[in-house]
């Protein structure tokens, strides 16, 4: 009792009530003076931890993720959702509206690898990452087919000169991917999902924890998947 008192840092007279039920319950059992979990007790707090840090995550950004189409998140992703706790909510100001958000770039210039997915066209993309690709950053890049035939229509001089890099490899996602960005560097992982309705904002989720980076490393090479290398234009 005085363990548990410590730390939960509370009195035997709030604690016995919340033991009773708990024995009552078949989750706690009591040997003498010592209070331990039944093995239904070890397997329920076993799922409770992800299930709490889950509430936690969408309680940080409940509305962002309450209106955002999630179907570009694969099952077993959506379950670890848990795993993007801290995330900051990036909302462009209006001088920014058409322009990458400024930490992003910032960030980006600092990363040592890039993994990066776009099913939008933004022409910072024809020369902040040949500046990344000279510095000798590892980069790869899956891109929409509408994204990549317009980098052949318009800047298709440019695309062949990013081709060239040993460090650069960049692929074609041949599907849906219902997701509008997703980066993740060494740095920092950051993600823009498309909202349910049809008005797109450009909101996304940014997060430097190493669990979030991880996560989104492992959406990348789901996608990378189905992706197909682009070699030559």
């Amino acid at each position: 009792m005085a363990e548990i008192q410590e730390h939960l840092s509370a009195t035997p007279v709030s604690i016995l009530p919340q033991l009773k039920k708990l024995k009552e319950g078949n989750l706690v059992v009591q040997k003498g003076h010592i209070y331990e979990l039944s093995l239904m007790g070890g397997i329920i707090t076993d799922k409770m931890l992800p299930f709490l840090d889950t509430l936690e995550v969408l309680e940080e950004n409940f509305d962002y993720w309450t209106k955002r189409n999630l179907e570009g998140i694969p099952p077993f992703l959506r379950k670890r959702l848990f795993e993007l706790k801290n995330c900051k909510l990036i909302r462009p100001k209006m001088s920014y509206m058409f322009e990458l958000n400024p930490e992003f770039v910032e960030e980006l210039n600092l990363s040592t690898h890039v993994l990066g997915f776009a099913s939008y066209f933004h022409p910072s993309f024809t020369t902040l990452y040949p500046e990344l690709a000279k510095k000798g950053v590892k980069i790869s890049l899956i891109f929409t087919e509408p994204v990549l035939q317009r980098f052949k229509k318009d800047y298709r001089e440019e695309l062949c000169t990013f081709l060239n890099f040993e460090n650069v490899r960049v692929f074609i996602f041949p599907h849906d991917p219902k997701i509008a960005d997703l980066t993740v560097t060494n740095r920092f992982f950051l993600v823009t999902l498309f909202p349910r309705e049809k008005f797109f904002e450009h909101e996304s989720l940014l997060s430097f924890e190493p669990e979030a980076l991880k996560w989104g490393t492992v959406l990348f090479s789901h996608m990378l998947k189905e992706a197909i290398q682009v070699k030559d234009v």
